[in-house]
């Protein structure tokens, strides 16, 4: 009996190791195959004009060409366009992060008639898609004078997010309602309760949903490109766009140089506000 136990254990866990080395083998090559296109990046920004065009590719630069990042911020006013994305995105991360908060704590912590239907209603405004909404809204801000300006990309974040509201909704619901019936009895009125109680246990998924609307601010093209007209106001997605129209013949090496620079800010945010990204997804309001 104990010789049959041994072998069927040890056939069990030749089998887990297989599947294990399966499934670190297709994590290691869908890795790879992520990772390729910024590494062809890096590897771009680091070359030559004539060597960006060579075949087979030279997969490592000799020598890297570390003044074409120079020459690229140079090429454009790449610092005043920085300034602008940055300030975009900080206003209308911030908007957006504490009206959904404060709709969503509305809409965990109070009971009526048709609050579902209207919680409803408010998921049902994300499967509008934007080119049905783009040109009334166009009009509308046309008509408010906000066109050149950033209101009409900064104002509606303070209106809330649809997709934010439900992410904190269902982060509000699982802080125990324990919480706020003692605040209540310390006599902590109700704004006081969400100020000082909600939003502090909900920390990580407040960041979590800062991090959404900064990446998506930062990358954004269709809204500046929109609403600016002005060079001076263009943020750095509109930039980079136009980047090639200021040469006959395409420097790629430049534009790539540009690109990693305008992707270094979201990346370095991922790395530092990972941990309280991956909290806001997976731990609950209790802990």
């Amino acid at each position: 009996m104990s010789t049959q136990k041994v072998s069927r254990s040890s056939s069990i866990s030749a089998g887990e190791r297989t599947v294990k080395v399966a499934a670190f083998s297709i994590l290691i090559i869908l890795s790879v195959l992520m990772i390729l296109p910024l590494y062809i990046m890096v590897s771009t920004a680091l070359k030559t004009q004539q060597d960006v065009f060579l075949f087979p590719p030279e997969w490592v630069p000799r020598p890297a060409v570390w003044h074409n990042f120079i020459d690229a911020m140079h090429a454009r006013s790449f610092g005043r366009f920085f300034y602008n994305t940055t300030t975009y995105s900080i206003l209308g991360t911030f908007g957006e992060v504490i009206s959904s908060a404060f709709v969503a704590y509305g809409f965990s912590r109070y009971r009526g008639i048709g609050r579902n239907f209207m919680f409803m209603i408010l998921l049902a405004t994300m499967m509008i898609p934007y080119p049905v909404t783009m040109i009334p809204q166009f009009v509308l801000f046309k008509n408010f004078g906000w066109i050149d300006t950033y209101l009409p990309l900064v104002v509606p974040s303070f209106l809330g997010s649809a997709y934010i509201i439900f992410l904190l909704r269902q982060f509000f619901n699982t802080v125990p309602v324990d919480l706020f019936e003692a605040a209540r009895l310390d006599g902590c009125s109700e704004l006081r309760t969400y100020w000082n109680i909600a939003m502090p246990l909900c920390a990580p998924a407040l960041a979590s949903a800062a991090i959404f609307g900064f990446m998506y601010r930062w990358n954004d093209y269709l809204g500046p490109l929109i609403y600016l007209n002005t060079e001076s106001k263009f943020t750095v997605s509109i930039a980079l766009s136009s980047f090639t129209s200021m040469f006959n013949i395409v420097p790629w090496h430049l534009l790539m140089a540009a690109g990693l620079v305008a992707v270094l800010p979201p990346i370095l945010l991922f790395f530092v506000a990972q941990k309280y990204f991956v909290q806001g997804i997976v731990v609950s309001g209790l802990k």
